[in-house]
């Protein structure tokens, strides 16, 4: 996948200047899927590799009996902090600039600073039926599959949404999928996350209910760390809507360290699932786990994994392990499952371990590395999509 992007633009904000982005990488059925995220710093080239990496979810998602068909990769960049007062009206006419293509072949949704919620709520002021409008000629029963979707997003699980938590299910079944094909038990595994907001919350939930032991957390305000294991249940009830922690719940034992120390924390695994590059050439060195895995998009630059690689350190790519988010909501719509928890949670599970088991085995087999794996898969299975259902770029 060498091809540039269909199409790539960039808008300026005429009130606070502030520029905004998106990339459309490929359309499959005139259509892609990416969502909006926010963030001081945002670039193009951020936004465009997001994008291709968008691509290559919905492909390695492709299954000829499912109902759900992938679509292409696309993905949306604000540059702006989402606390700033600014943020929502800014918000707002970026959706408002970009009503034509998400009327006609752009899906979006939450992403990085930015709920479903909040992004529902902008663009209906933006005057859009919704942000994912674009599908909609593409279903069998538009009524019954917007209905289906709207009740999956109120369904609730200890009083979290159903919506926040299927991503970090993907993301932790992924790291169990690992644990299992190399004999490691659960009990006694260490891990680290950094970030502690919807993708990582949910994922350090399901790992510490399977029975790893979540040693530390980081956010905005640095790491909490206990090497006996963190309460984390106790974490996301006093966390607010950013995922930053109210560190009146730490119980004694727990540590307040800077905020890179998850880098070097004592575990088997680390998960970023905070911001894009937040592993670098220079602190990759400190990393003492076995897997890393990429809940958040493109955290791991690409001369760190190598380098990472060299050491003996397997990096499961964000592009395989935090699919699961952007395919629960096509499932969900186009009818493979219903709004129901347990049904969403097991379809999720049985699909990523299945991606993951492929994806490792490829890996091993090529003598190569999962993202490599990945790509591979991609490259195998974009034929047979094209064939099937068309292919613009």
């Amino acid at each position: 996948m060498t091809a540039a992007p269909l199409m790539t633009l960039t808008w300026t904000d005429h009130v606070t200047g502030r520029p905004g982005f998106l990339v459309v990488d490929r359309l499959v059925r005139g259509v892609s899927s990416g969502g909006l995220r926010m963030r001081p710093g945002c670039t193009l080239e951020e936004v465009a590799g997001l994008a291709r990496g968008m691509t290559m979810k919905e492909a390695l998602h492709y299954n000829p009996e499912s109902r759900y068909i992938p679509l292409g990769g696309a993905k949306g960049g604000i540059d702006c902090d989402p606390q700033d007062p600014a943020a929502y009206g800014l918000l707002v006419r970026y959706l408002r600039a970009m009503r034509p293509y998400i009327e006609s072949f752009w899906t979006t949704g939450e992403d990085l600073g930015l709920s479903q919620d909040l992004v529902d709520r902008a663009a209906a002021e933006a005057g859009l039926v919704s942000s994912i409008q674009a599908v909609y000629p593409l279903l069998d029963d538009e009524a019954a599959a917007r209905k289906r979707l709207a009740d999956a997003f109120a369904v609730e699980v200890d009083g979290i949404g159903l919506d926040e938590l299927v991503g970090g299910c993907g993301v932790a079944e992924s790291v169990l999928a690992a644990l299992d094909r190399a004999g490691t038990p659960y009990a006694g595994t260490r891990v680290a996350v950094q970030g502690l907001g919807t993708m990582g919350g949910a994922t350090a939930r399901f790992l510490a209910r399977a029975g790893l032991r979540i040693v530390a957390v980081a956010d905005v305000k640095g790491t909490i760390a206990n090497p006996d294991g963190l309460d984390v249940d106790a974490l996301l009830a006093g966390r607010d809507a950013y995922g930053t922690v109210d560190r009146g719940v730490l119980r004694a034992a727990d540590r307040e360290l800077p905020g890179d120390a998850w880098l070097s924390a004592d575990a088997e695994v680390l998960v970023p699932a905070a911001v894009s590059y937040a592993i670098d050439t220079a602190n990759q060195h400190g990393i003492k786990a076995r897997w890393i895995v990429e809940a958040a998009n493109m955290p791991v630059v690409a001369d760190a994994e190598r380098l990472l690689a060299a050491r003996g350190i397997t990096v499961l790519p964000d592009v395989v392990v935090n699919s699961g988010t952007n395919a629960w909501w096509w499932w969900t719509l186009f009818g493979d499952i219903g709004a129901d928890a347990d049904e969403a949670f097991a379809y999720t599970r049985r699909s990523m371990r299945a991606l993951i088991d492929r994806t490792l085995a490829r890996a091993q087999a090529d003598g190569t590395t999962p993202r490599a794996a990945a790509h591979a898969i991609v490259t195998d299975r974009l034929p047979v999509i094209v064939e099937r259902f068309g292919w613009y770029r």
